[in-house]
Parts: structure tokens; C-alpha cells; sequence
């Protein structure tokens, strides 16, 4: 007998129908499937640490993840990469390597070389004979030429395509892209009619949830009544996408899986403060900014616990998997200014033509703002990195980052400035920012990155077979992880990974 402990919320179901608390389930269990490996979901939850699990749990105690804690294997993961950014800690968990080795720093970088050397774990199960299923974990663009072998795949919001596996999760991944280019620092209310209408023609096949439709019609009416509330936009769009890889969980039943959501860690970099304001020795956000702020992350916790809700029904009913919820490192009280503007570059084809470059030998790269991500004709490499090293910001050079095969990766978002008194110059002339493309835009929620990176994460075990009480297992790195689910499948551990340490799942 299995329990379903989920409580999601209001509106939300696991199949569409209102889930009942504590509502006993039968559960079928087959021998012969239990004494092969388990099967295992990995449920991303970007940069959640455990001071946000043991917060929720205590403002939550009859939800999903309250009442599982206990009873799942805990550790707590400690991220080594410099910098500590989750597009490099993601592919080191993925790659079972540190930064050192891998290298993978930007979004739009070329994987070419680095697919040969460091596959990621996805590709290393799949060559070893696991089914497998990806649903946009960070790096998964682009799709891989033989992904027809995947049970599903679909990559993560950076990809420059909208090609998904089946096809017919491509009107989502459309509709997807679309959304998360219009909203960087401030969420953009506008929404592209077009892409949404044949999203939603799709959707009741896809397995978008009526229940999550509701939920997004009551987000918009939040909206006209408290303006302020679209930045839950965020949340919503992993809301849809995890709809639908429960569906194709549920019809396909990989060996392996995994599904990222970035919508907690977007919550914590923005309102960290408004919920732990006795963290911050200078904290200029008020009191009213705090009331107000309070609830977004238990908001997007919420959600959150909803995927984890669902993930434990399907296990329960379904015994020969296991639920694997993971960070690649975590976050903590940071910057407790008041951010009023930052500085983004909205038009880099005004800046790259100031350089010399001509429109077709450059193009740009996905990125997440405030960086720009371009890649440039190889002979024009060094006449663009000439140029930006003669380019400051007030008293300070232009933050820019050179990988191979012309990629460059330029970093702004200098906040509260002031043209006059901290200037665009060149070759020490000053220039006017917005002929060059540059936008001082206004904060609407004022908030910077009040939480912010910190190498400790988390990794907890949900096994529907043992729910007997257990406590915290230690600390692994996370260089750890990828070896240990290879081990876990019996697929063979390239030599360039460490040795599985204590790590376990089953």
C-alpha cells in the first residue's frame, strides 16, 4: 500500500482531477521489475538549498516535501567550480568533471569537441543501453542527431531552435522561447498571440492539465488587480513545460529522466530578503517592499511541491522508480541594495558596428541577460577583442570573456548608474550609450540578486519502497553524482570520472 501525500496548490492536480489527501492507493508491486535497477527521476530544482526545504516544510507541514523529508535519504552537495554559475555547475554534475576539465562557462558555446571528451550523463546512459528521457536540463542544445533514440527530448530555454522530440512538443517549445526572450530583468506583459494559439490547440494532447490553465487564468486576473504580480510569469512557464514531461513520464516510463525548473531559484535571487531580512547587514529594501515580496517564495515553492506531489504518486503507484531531487549548488542572503536601473545592451549590432564588424560576420548567441553571447568570423577575432579592451564603463574596462571558435561573452547589468558622472567611453572619448545600443532600464521590483550563489546544495532520495525515518548521509561532491547513477545502471564509468563514492540510490 502507497499514500499519496500531496498537497498541491489551489487548483493544481496530478491528473487533471482534484487530488484527495491521504487516500490510500494499491500498489501492484512486480518482483522481477524490483530486482532489476531502479528507475529514476531527476527532478532539477535549480539552486534550492536545504534552508529553503527545512523553511518551506515549517510554513508548509502537511505538503508533499514536508511529509517525504523525513523519510528520504538527504545529502548535501558541495559545488568546487569557479565561477559558481549554474551553466558551469550544471554540466559538472551532467559531466561528472569540475570546470577545470570541462570548460563549459556560457550558454552558446561550442560542444562539439566537449560532447566528444564529456558526454553528458544522458548520452553516456543512452550508449549503455538505458532508456532515457531529457526535458531541458541546462547545455541540452542542441538536440543531438540521433535523438530519435531518445524516449523523449526537448532542450532547455536557451536553445536557438525550437526542434523538440516528438515534434509535437514543439508549438510548447516555440511558444516557450518566446517567453523567456521577452522577460530577462522585467517580466514583459505582452504575449505572442500567434505562437500561444497553437500552443494551446496542442496542449490537451500534449498534457497540459485543465487545472493548470485555471491556475493561469487566475495569474492574469491576479495581474489587473496587482500589477506587480506578473513577475510570477516566471513560474508559470515551468508549470506548463513540467505538465508536459509528466505526460510523457507517464506514457513512455524511461529508465532514466530528468527535468529542470529554474522558477525557485529566480524567486530566491529576487526575494531572498523579503523573507530573511535579519540575514543582511544593509538592507535599503523597506518594509513595505518586504510585505509585499513575502510570499514569492513560497509561492514558486508551492509549484514546486506540486512537481514533487506528482512525481510521488506516479512512484508510489509505480515502485520500480525512485524520485532523485537535486541542485548543482544553492543560494544565500547576498545584496540588499535597492536597484533602481541596470545597465543592459539591448542593441549589440549598434556596438559590434562601431568595432567594424559588418552585420554577416557575427552572429548572437543565446544568453541570459545582463550578458551578450556572439560568435565572430574567426578573422575578426582579435579586431573585436582589440576594440573591447578599449572600452569602460566609468572608471572600469568592459567585462568580456573569449572561448575558442570566435565566441565572446560580455557581462553588464551596473546598477543605479549615472551616465554623467560614470560615462560610455572609447579610446577615453565619451560616448552616448544609447546611440550604442545601451538601455539604463528602471528595476520595476527593485530588487538585484538579494540571494545569491553559494557552493552547498542539496540531493534527497524519495523511495517509494522504504519510508522508513532516515536522517542526513553526509556531504558529496558534485563531481560524485554522475558516476553514481552510472554505476546504479551498470553502465561502465569513464576513467576521467572519480570513482562513485558514498553516494546511493538504491
Amino acid at each position: 500500500m502507497g499514500r499519496c501525500i500531496m498537497v498541491p496548490p489551489a487548483g493544481c492536480g496530478c491528473s487533471g482531477d482534484e487530488v484527495i489527501k491521504d487516500v490510500d492507493v494499491d500498489v501492484d508491486v512486480d518482483a522481477d521489475a524490483m530486482s532489476k535497477p531502479r528507475k529514476i527521476i531527476l527532478l532539477e530544482a535549480n539552486e534550492v538549498p536545504d534552508q529553503i526545504y527545512r523553511y518551506y516544510a515549517a510554513e508548509r507541514p502537511e505538503s508533499a516535501l514536508a511529509q517525504a523529508l523525513p523519510v528520504c535519504r538527504r545529502y548535501e552537495t558541495q559545488a568546487s567550480d569557479k565561477p559558481l554559475s549554474p551553466w558551469v555547475t550544471w554540466p559538472t554534475v551532467h559531466r561528472g568533471v569540475g570546470h577545470q576539465v570541462h570548460g563549459l562557462q556560457h550558454f552558446g558555446q561550442a560542444l562539439n569537441e566537449l560532447e566528444r571528451k564529456y558526454p553528458p550523463i544522458w548520452k553516456l546512459l543512452l550508449d549503455g543501453g538505458v532508456k532515457t528521457g531529457v526535458f531541458a536540463p541546462l547545455h541540452s542544445w542542441p538536440m543531438p542527431e540521433d535523438h530519435e533514440r531518445y524516449e523523449f527530448y526537448v532542450p532547455d530555454t536557451f536553445a536557438q531552435t525550437t526542434a523538440t522530440h516528438p515534434a509535437s512538443l514543439e508549438p510548447f517549445q516555440a511558444f516557450n522561447l518566446s517567453m523567456a526572450r521577452q522577460s530577462p530583468r522585467n517580466v514583459s506583459r505582452n504575449i505572442d498571440a500567434g505562437l500561444l494559439a497553437k500552443f494551446l490547440l496542442r496542449a490537451p494532447f500534449l498534457g497540459l492539465k485543465t487545472s493548470t490553465l485555471v491556475a493561469a487564468a487566475r495569474q492574469l486576473l491576479d495581474e489587473r488587480k496587482q500589477k506587480w504580480k506578473s513577475n510570477r510569469r516566471r513560474t508559470y512557464q515551468s508549470v506548463f513545460a513540467y505538465d508536459l514531461f509528466l505526460a510523457q513520464l507517464k506514457q513512455r516510463k524511461p529508465e532514466f529522466s530528468n527535468y529542470f525548473t529554474n522558477h525557485v531559484a529566480s524567486a530566491m535571487h529576487r526575494y531572498w530578503a523579503a523573507v530573511f531580512p535579519e540575514e543582511f547587514e544593509n538592507l535599503e529594501l523597506d518594509d513595505a517592499w518586504q510585505a509585499r515580496y513575502s510570499a514569492e517564495i513560497i509561492f514558486a515553492m508551492d509549484w514546486l511541491d506540486s512537481f514533487f506531489g506528482c512525481l510521488v504518486q506516479f512512484v508510489d503507484a509505480n515502485p520500480d522508480f525512485l524520485i532523485v531531487t537535486a541542485s548543482s549548488m544553492g543560494q544565500g542572503a547576498s545584496d540588499g541594495r535597492r536597484f533602481e536601473t541596470q545597465l543592459y545592451l539591448r542593441k549589440p549590432e549598434l556596438l559590434l558596428a562601431r568595432a567594424g564588424l559588418s552585420e554577416d560576420e557575427w552572429e548572437r548567441r543565446p544568453s541570459m541577460d545582463p550578458s551578450i553571447s556572439i560568435v565572430v568570423n574567426s578573422a575578426r577575432t582579435d579586431d573585436l577583442a582589440a576594440f573591447l579592451g578599449r572600452v569602460r564603463i566609468g572608471d572600469k574596462p568592459l567585462r568580456f570573456h573569449i572561448q575558442e571558435q570566435g565566441f565572446f561573452n560580455l557581462s553588464f547589468g551596473e546598477s543605479n548608474l549615472d551616465p554623467e558622472a560614470s560615462p560610455l567611453l572609447i579610446d577615453g572619448q565619451r560616448e552616448v550609450y544609447e546611440e550604442l545600443g545601451f538601455e539604463n532600464t528602471k528595476v520595476e521590483d527593485e530588487a538585484g540578486s538579494t540571494g545569491f550563489h553559494i557552493p552547498e546544495g542539496t540531493l534527497f532520495i524519495y523511495d517509494p519502497a522504504d519510508k522508513s525515518p532516515k536522517g542526513n548521509q553526509g556531504r558529496i561532491s558534485t563531481t560524485e553524482i554522475a558516476p553514481a547513477l552510472l554505476d546504479h545502471f551498470g553502465v561502465s564509468v569513464p576513467s576521467y570520472m572519480t570513482a562513485a563514492g558514498a553516494l546511493r540510490f538504491s
